[in-house]
């Protein structure tokens, strides 16, 4: 057996991951709404064999947009319909938030742009977060996290069988009279009565070109944890070190085999921010190019978001002060987790901290040159912390185009990725089958 390939997603988001990164002379921040721009970054990653492309997205505006710059702008389901034409093989990857989307709704969506990309979408199951996200869809707040992952189980369970209620086969178009477009006898209501849904059936697009559009999850917690042992196809991290990466990876590959299915077949890929240089100088350099534009306010903004209190006084040159064990925090669990290692491993001021959490809120960071970076990524790999990576670039589109043009040949060259795309499926790309139709009744 060869050495084990890496698989890479691009995270696209704004103009980079680092919060300074629209601050920098030469962002693309008055692009942020321009289709060209979202294009030419697709183009990059294809060109670069990644995997897919990823959009995260939220349901709130920012509240400290003025001063902290751009989260959220298109839509990304549309958004992805158009970058759909501008590409041939890249996967197309978008969240959906089962708490605020209805399963029939997300299903027609997701199954269009299956057909629409020629088989090249993936969702990323997501509940969503934040207050003022539930508040504009009619609530005055989250349901809890234990309410929400339950419905967004029933919410993934309805949306397969809806992909499934459809057959392709079932479409005969039989022209001659009487004329008969399908065979009705093989499409399948769902009469779904659950806690949180109620889903007659069947969908109304027939099953998508991949079956199912690639199944991604996220999440740290406890149900996010069970919900990606039963469910995910992919698998998004956060891993700040190598034994975080072992850690979390272990404990999610034993949850997929106690599930049934192989672990084997699901791809692990922790967010990965990459700052590339000719040497190590040249890389910190680029990252103070951007650290020196960040601003201290909106720092401890962010900051006292990720750690669920305020930390506008804390004293920037002093030790982060104590905060509450993971099993005591009630916000998103995984980014928390991350900084309570960051704190424990490299014992930070508040200001070093910042600086830590700038790009990629304490993903793993790796920092280089590409030759070095390479053997960052066969080390993570190779001791089982991770089967690829979601890269975040710090700038946009700078950062992936270092990686594209620098690192991916180093990684080529050690037969560590794709030289060519071997299929024009994501499925194909990440190795997975097409999953067996089922009768969504039974």
């Amino acid at each position: 057996m060869g050495v084990k390939q890496a698989h890479f997603n691009l995270f696209i988001h704004a103009a980079g991951h680092h919060s300074a990164a629209w601050r920098a002379p030469d962002s693309p921040a008055e692009n942020l709404v321009d289709l060209a721009y979202y294009q030419d970054l697709a183009r990059t990653a294809e060109r670069g064999l990644f995997d897919a492309i990823f959009f995260a997205d939220g349901h709130s505006l920012s509240p400290g947009i003025a001063a902290d710059g751009p989260l959220w702008h298109l839509e990304p389901l549309t958004l992805l319909s158009a970058l759909s034409q501008a590409t041939t093989h890249i996967g197309l990857v978008s969240t959906v938030s089962a708490t605020f989307y209805t399963p029939f709704h997300a299903a027609r969506m997701l199954a269009s742009l299956d057909h629409i990309s020629g088989g090249r979408i993936g969702w990323n199951v997501v509940t969503s977060m934040f207050d003022a996200e539930a508040q504009n869809h009619g609530m005055e707040k989250m349901p809890d996290h234990a309410t929400r992952y339950a419905r967004a189980e029933e919410f993934v369970d309805v949306v397969l069988r809806l992909w499934d209620s459809w057959p392709r086969e079932s479409i005969v178009i039989e022209r001659e009279a009487p004329g008969r477009y399908i065979d009705g006898s093989q499409l399948t209501e769902l009469h779904h009565h659950g806690e949180h849904f109620a889903v007659a059936g069947p969908l109304n697009v027939p099953r998508p070109p991949q079956g199912h559009p690639v199944l991604f999850q996220a999440g740290a917690s406890e149900p996010g944890r069970n919900l990606a042992g039963r469910r995910a196809e992919a698998i998004y991290a956060v891993a700040y070190d190598v034994e975080s990466g072992q850690e979390y990876r272990m404990d999610v590959r034993r949850r997929i085999a106690a599930a049934g299915r192989n672990p084997d077949s699901v791809a692990i890929m922790p967010g990965l921010v990459t700052y590339v240089g000719s040497t190590m100088e040249e890389a910190r350099a680029r990252q103070r190019e951007l650290d020196v534009l960040l601003p201290t306010t909106s720092s401890l903004r962010q900051l006292s978001t990720f750690v669920g209190q305020d930390a506008s006084q804390w004293e920037l040159d002093a030790p982060v002060p104590k905060l509450p064990p993971l099993e005591d925090f009630t916000g998103p669990k995984g980014r928390y987790a991350t900084i309570l290692r960051i704190i424990e491993t490299e014992q930070p001021t508040v200001r070093e901290l910042l600086g830590r959490l700038a790009a990629g809120g304490g993903h793993c960071t790796m920092l280089g040159t590409p030759e070095t970076i390479a053997d960052d990524i066969e080390r993570w790999i190779d001791a089982g912390a991770a089967d690829g990576f979601n890269l975040m670039p710090p700038a946009l589109p700078q950062d992936v185009e270092a990686f594209v043009d620098h690192v991916i040949p180093e990684l080529q060259r050690r037969g560590r990725f794709r030289t060519e795309y071997t299929g024009s499926r994501l499925r194909e790309h990440l190795g997975l089958e097409v999953p067996t139709q089922t009768r969504p009744g039974a």
